[in-house]
């Protein structure tokens, strides 16, 4: 659980404050997970109460507060705590999307949980590599956003769009990272986290406006 992690440009080392950039990057969650509680405030009491909406919210600080601890320990245990609390967010604002927007019944929600959770499992063993989940997440969100927007002319629809081109640019920053490193010593990743934190800001506005119990 103590094995070091190096898999980031700006980290050169061991010490607890080898990638700062990369560490303090993640306020950027907290910032967002701050103004959506100053959001949640402003709405009626049904969403003020729903479980699932303060959930995601709550994700929200637990990934800025799991990634840091990744960027600056940088060992096992840490990349636990970064990668949990994301997976979490992805599978309940899918779960949420398909049940609340798209209005999908129940067992085809968990269905479609199942499936993306073998797709991303499978894949490396299929194919010899590893695919992302954050590109399986991508994918999703445009699978979603795209059905909302031009089959439903949903609202939400739009709002997940925009969302999934930002997340689309912040990942092809994380994908460059380490291939631009010898040119870009400091590396990319940290665009990562504050593209990322605009988009869960997005996400989670959007499930408080449309997809939050009336």
């Amino acid at each position: 659980m103590n094995r070091a992690i190096d898999i980031y440009c700006e980290r050169v080392g061991t010490a607890f404050w080898a990638e700062p950039l990369n560490a303090v990057s993640n306020l950027a969650f907290i910032v967002a997970g701050i103004l959506l509680v100053m959001a949640l405030r402003r709405q009626d009491q049904a969403v003020r109460r729903d479980p699932a909406i303060g959930t995601l919210v709550g994700l929200t600080f637990l990934i800025g507060l799991g990634s840091g601890l990744f960027h600056t320990f940088a060992v096992l245990w840490s990349a636990l705590a970064d990668v949990v609390p994301i997976a979490l967010f992805i599978l309940l604002y899918m779960y949420l999307s398909l049940r609340r927007l798209v209005v999908l019944p129940l067992w085809m929600c968990l269905l479609s949980l199942v499936a993306v959770l073998a797709l991303v499992t499978a894949m490396p063993i299929l194919f010899g590599f590893s695919v992302s989940t954050y590109a399986v997440a991508l994918a999703a969100m445009l699978g979603v956003g795209g059905f909302l927007h031009f089959a439903r002319r949903h609202p939400a629809g739009r709002e997940i769009l925009i969302a999934a081109v930002i997340f689309a640019v912040s990942l092809s920053f994380r994908t460059v990272d380490l291939p631009l490193c010898e040119v870009l010593p400091i590396g990319t990743h940290y665009f990562w986290h504050i593209l990322n934190a605009v988009v869960l800001y997005r996400l989670t506005r959007t499930m408080m406006r449309h997809g939050a119990p009336s």
